[in-house]
């Protein structure tokens, strides 16, 4: 494991996906990770207090409309944290950082924004337009 300066940024002059962007990129998802964990824990929390105890029909359809927009939240989160899962698994393979469509690196700075990123930014519009076709039809 590698130790990372605090204050370090990925940078386009150095070689792509050397130890340090690696560790970086690791960091950043694990991090990302353990706060959709502590996010879920505090959902469960939350639903687990017990039933619906409003009296009035309009409180009760609000409470229950508001447990399920948390449950569509947490479930997202559970699909996230399995692309974050494997992203961390890319890392051990070697294979974090480029396409796998095209093979070529996918860029920092699709990486810094969207750390799971599978595709290059060139893939990703191809898929994208690939969706749109067949879904016209």
């Amino acid at each position: 494991m590698l130790t990372l300066p605090p204050d370090y940024v990925p940078s386009e002059k150095e070689e792509f996906m050397n130890p340090l962007q690696v560790e970086y990129f690791r960091q950043k998802l694990v991090k990302w990770r353990n706060e959709l964990l502590k996010e879920a824990g505090g959902t469960l929390a939350s639903l687990s207090e017990g039933g619906i105890h409003e009296a009035d029909v309009t409180d009760r359809a609000s409470v229950e409309t508001d447990r399920a927009l948390e449950l569509r939240t947490r479930d997202r989160a559970r699909k996230l944290i399995g692309k974050i899962n494997q992203a961390l698994l890319r890392i051990e393979n070697n294979a974090y950082g480029y396409c796998e469509e095209t093979g070529e690196p996918i860029g920092l700075k699709r990486l810094e924004a969207r750390p799971i990123a599978t595709l290059s930014i060139e893939a990703q519009e191809r898929h994208e337009r690939m969706e749109k076709i067949h879904r016209d039809d």
